[in-house]
Parts: structure tokens; sequence; C-alpha cells
């Protein structure tokens, strides 16, 4: 077992440990520095994307768009690039690649001229059937530039028929298949787009008399716009001359929201079902509790992702919650590069033991998620090398078991550790004194719910159930569709 533990760490080595979110989008109507306003919405946003951000606007007359790599802040701080993005409408993204290499050709928003007139695409999410239709307007001529599956949905805007934009955009979702929210920027118009069963997240603001619309509600809380609702599940909004229409033109489906933006991806003050995920969070950490089964001395989260998590289990057992682990928050704004042996240390470039904190102490640490368990084995090594006595795992959510296609970045399931290990296997991997994780009814009772819904699920959970709701027509076993296109770029920076 040991030999086939070490042979395990050394083949995950390179593999990202964590999950990431796709995409941040942002939209804006009929207001003055529509580009100003949205460049501070995608800093709101940056958590849910740091490859790429870009701006698309409108001024009356003509479309303006500036795309870059990197961060908002480094990007879009300047005044004379956001003078150069002109006009009352604007639409922004922040970039997390799941599909398609990170190249400056797929940062978002895309834009194209159609027989309608321009219109701009944000896309937050992953088709999952992107390649059938690929291939079919490749077959009825149609030409990519970018290996994203975000401009599949233009080339269908583009194609349709009907003549007006709304009913362009109508055609086009009815013939895509994911977990999706989609911004568009037309003469004059924004529209938001939630896909059918709401996986992805869209919300809708307002800002004196403009509406706004955004992947969070944090995104309203910096330029000061009032959070109005969610857009529904399968729901259309058309926003013009200062008026929001609703469209739902999909037959109806109870909602399914990703679980994941409860536990991880949505930030710690955004508005999740009438409640922060923090506050979702620390209930997920007093289920957690509920279902201890050991004695010790302090509780110790993972910063900052247990931090809520661990809270919320401290006050229900009414333990002693302490910040053994220290964040470094600079970590990746560092003016040099890094050498492999300085990137070989891992994980203790972000995070180090608060020594005289856990010296001669009954951990337990908390985390929200399990993905390949390289990063809890560093964590576990470096609680122990700084005199922790035990160190007891707990997980905020269940096994992660089935990767996603619907638009978070997820290893394949010859990937993931729980998929392949039983429980004592993973503990012993990564060096813990125990291992527990939230049961599935746990989670959905710190989330309000009863317990899972067996027959019709109340939440998108395919991570932990193997569930998809959306039928994966891409799917090709074990492997991920990652790349759209036989041309590579190596120009990266």
């Amino acid at each position: 077992m040991k030999k086939h533990i070490k042979i395990l760490k050394k083949k995950l080595q390179s593999y990202n440990p964590r999950l990431n979110e796709e995409c941040g989008v942002f939209g804006i109507s009929n207001t003055k520095d529509a580009s100003a306003l949205t460049a501070l919405g995608l800093h709101a946003l940056q958590h849910r994307g740091q490859e790429g951000c870009g701006i698309v606007t409108f001024d009356g007359e003509k479309y303006y768009s500036e795309k870059r790599f990197g961060l908002v802040g480094d990007n879009f701080n300047k005044e004379k690039v956001l003078n150069n993005l002109k006009g009352n409408y604007a639409i922004g993204h922040n970039r997390y690649s799941t599909t398609g290499n990170n190249i400056l050709r797929n940062i978002q928003p895309f834009f194209a001229d159609t027989n309608a007139g321009g219109i701009g695409v944000a896309h937050n999410g992953n088709l999952t059937n992107s390649i059938a239709l690929r291939n079919k307007l490749v077959e009825d001529g149609a030409i990519f530039y970018t290996t994203s599956d975000t401009e599949t949905i233009v080339q269908l805007i583009a194609k349709s028929k009907r003549p007006k934009k709304i009913d362009k955009v109508i055609d086009a979702i009815f013939q895509i298949q994911g977990g999706y929210a989609l911004v568009m920027l037309t003469q004059n118009s924004l529209i938001g787009v939630r896909d059918p069963y709401g996986i992805r997240p869209l919300v809708i603001g307002k800002l004196g008399n403009s509406y706004v619309l955004a992947s969070e509600t944090c995104a309203f809380d910096i330029i000061g716009a009032k959070f109005l609702r969610e857009v529904e599940n399968g729901e259309i909004v058309l926003i013009e001359n200062n008026e929001l229409k609703s469209i739902k033109p999909f037959p109806n489906k109870k909602v399914r929201p990703c679980v994941f933006e409860y536990i991880y991806f949505s930030r710690p003050d955004s508005l999740i079902g009438g409640k922060t995920a923090y506050e979702h969070r620390k209930n997920i950490g007093r289920e957690l509790a509920k279902e201890n089964d050991t004695d010790a001395d302090i509780v110790v989260p993972v910063p900052d992702s247990g931090n809520a998590a661990a809270m919320g289990f401290a006050q229900e057992l009414k333990m002693n919650f302490e910040h053994g682990l220290i964040r470094n928050h600079y970590v990746g704004r560092t003016f040099i590069e890094p050498s492999q042996k300085i990137r070989s240390l891992g994980v203790k470039l972000k995070l180090n033991a608060n020594q005289t904190t856990i010296k001669d102490k009954k951990i337990i640490l908390i985390d929200d998620s399990l993905v390949r368990g390289t990063t809890s084995y560093k964590i576990v090594k470096m609680l122990y090398d700084a005199g922790a006595k035990e160190v007891h795992v707990k997980i905020a959510c269940p096994e992660i078991r089935y990767p996603d296609f619907y638009g978070v970045d997820t290893p394949t399931k010859k990937e993931l550790l729980a998929a392949n290990k039983t429980n004592d296997e993973i503990c012993e991997y990564i060096g813990a004194k125990s291992l527990k994780f939230l049961s599935i009814n746990g989670l959905y009772k710190a989330l309000d719910f009863k317990k899972r819904n067996e027959s019709y699920p109340q939440l998108t959970d395919h991570y932990f159930t193997g569930d998809y709701p959306v039928e994966l027509v891409d799917e090709l076993g074990d492997n991920k569709i990652t790349q759209l296109s036989l041309l590579s770029s190596v120009s990266k920076v």
C-alpha cells in the first residue's frame, strides 16, 4: 500500500489540486461611464477567472473592444484605456478556461457582425454538445476563429434567418445544451440568458434607471447597484429603453443550481437563495459538526476556502477556533518568475503553519473539498512538522467522484481520488489520523432542504452522485474535451 501511495503522489504532482470556476460575466445598460463600471464589476468577480479579461461597449453607432491577458486591475486601471471604450452600454468577462486554450483569441467577450447588426457575447459555463454543433456548422461552411465553445453560440446566432436579434438568440439557445449564463450586447440593448436548469448563476441589479447583469451580487455592491432578483432558470431577459422584458421560451423545469456555488465558487458576501454564501458555508460546517465523532483541542480551517465552515463547526460544538494556518495573499503577484526549485515548495508558497497555536494540539482540520488530495497531504504534513499531536481532516462536502461538464474545471474520473480509493486509503494517502466527509443529506440540510430529493434533486450535484441533469453529448469516456480546433498558439504572454 505505501509503495502504491508513493507512486500515486508522484503521478498527481503536476495536477491542479483544486476545482476552478470557469468565468465571470457582467453587463450594464444605458449609463454614463459604462466601461469603468464594468471594469469595477469584473474586479469584484475576479475570483471566477484570472487568465484574461475583456470589455465590449456600444456608443449608439460603433462597438469597441479591448481584451487582455491577466487581471482586471492590471489591465483596465487607466483612464485612457477606459475612455477608448466609448458608449453607455457595456459587457465584460473574466476568463478561466475549461474549453479552449488560454490564448488571446479565446478571451471574451466575443463580437460578430450579423445581418441584424453587431452582437457581443460573454459566456459563463460549458456546452455539452459544442463539438456536435461545431462539426455541423463547419459542414455548412462556417469558419471558426477561436477554440472556445462560446463561438459556437455566436455562429448559431449569426446563422439564424429570423429578422429580429432577440429571435436569433432564441434560435441559438434552443440548439445548445449544458450549463450556461450569457450576457449579450446589441444595439442599445442588453440580453441575459440562463440555462433551463439554472446551473450557472446570473443575477439582475439596478443602478438608477440602468439595469445590471452579473454572475454574482458582489458585483452590484462595488458599483452601488441594488440587487433585484436572480435570472430564472430558462429565462431570457431583454433590457432596452430602460425597461426589462422577461421571455421564457423553454418548457418549464425545476431549478437545479450548481451545488459548488454554495460550497466554494461564489464570493462569501454574494447572495444565493436569500443568504450570503458565507452563511451557507457556516451552516455546512454546523452540519459537519453534527456528524462529528472526533475529540480534539482546536478547529483549524484551510484558509480561505475552509474559514466559514470551520467557524460554523466550532460554534456548533463550542470548540476553540484557531488560525493554525496563515495564508500569503500575495502569491501570484510577485515581481519575479519563480524557479522550478521555488515552485517545488508547493503549498508553502501559499500557507504556513502557525506553530505556537498548533504545537502539541489535537487538530480538526476543515476544508471545503478534497479533489486529488495533493494539497491535503502537504498541509497535514506541514501541521505535523510544526508539532501537531494529531490531525483529523473533515471535508465540508461529500466525496467528489465524478467530473463536471458544465463549466467547472474538474479532473477526469480517473484523476479524482475519491472515485478510485476508499475513505481509509485516502486517509492514509494524505497522512491524517482520521478523515470524514459530510454526508449528502447533511449537505442538503445545511442548504435548507429536509433531504435530497432522489427522484428530482434540488441541486446539480453530479460531482458526488453522478446524476447529470443535461445529456453529455460530447463526452468521450474518461477524456475531457478541452480543445475545439487543430490550431494551437504558443503566444500566451
